[in-house]
């Protein structure tokens, strides 16, 4: 059984939409793109570059990360190209980038199969609606989450409203010279009661 993980650059207020580039997503008007680039040499090394895993992407995620990574002579750009990137999407067009496989159809149990298989963990970069459709299927196992020490105000969120209410568990904490928390969590079940209520 596989781990499935996100890891999400974040702002304060949960923003997770276009922090590399101005016009990395510029959906429903977003002009806020490139907030994270201030910080991100502090926060890069939550991207695991000497263990395996493979990337697990919804469309638009794949198609920004098929534009960069393959051009980059670094060891971030080298371990994801290694990866075998599983792509989330229904569209036909064909997918260049190498070792990239399509998964379509019903997307909560196709990453079921997926998670039931072996190999090594799937890594979830961005890939904003799809993570709202695992959070709501119960299927992401760990959250590494970048937070960085900005307020946006507007954009996708990470927690979008209607994910089922849980508990998370703190596991590891950081913090980085420029105010980036590296923070990582897992499922820990329902949300927990009011201590003395009803």
């Amino acid at each position: 059984m596989r781990k499935i993980i996100a890891i999400t650059q974040v702002t304060v207020d949960g923003v997770m939409q276009a922090p590399g580039g101005s016009k990395e997503d510029e959906r429903r008007g977003f002009s806020h793109g490139g907030w994270a680039m201030p910080f991100v040499d502090d926060a890069l090394d939550i991207v695991e570059t000497a263990v395996e895993y493979d990337l697990l992407l919804g469309r638009v995620t794949y198609d920004i990360f098929a534009a960069y990574w393959p051009l980059q002579g670094n060891a971030i750009g080298k371990a994801f190209d290694r990866a075998t990137k599983y792509v989330v999407t229904h569209r036909p067009d064909k997918l260049d980038w190498e070792t990239s496989v399509r998964i379509g159809g019903d997307i909560a149990e196709e990453v079921r199969r997926l998670k039931a298989t072996d190999g090594p963990e799937l890594h979830i970069w961005g890939s904003g609606h799809l993570l709202q459709t695992l959070i709501a299927a119960d299927l992401v196992d760990e959250y590494r989450l970048a937070v960085f020490p900005v307020v946006i105000g507007e954009g996708e969120r990470l927690f979008e409203n209607g994910v089922p209410p849980r508990a998370l568990a703190l596991v590891e904490t950081r913090s980085t010279p420029t105010g980036v928390l590296v923070n990582t969590y897992r499922p820990a079940g329902s949300l927990p009661s009011e201590v003395g209520g009803n």
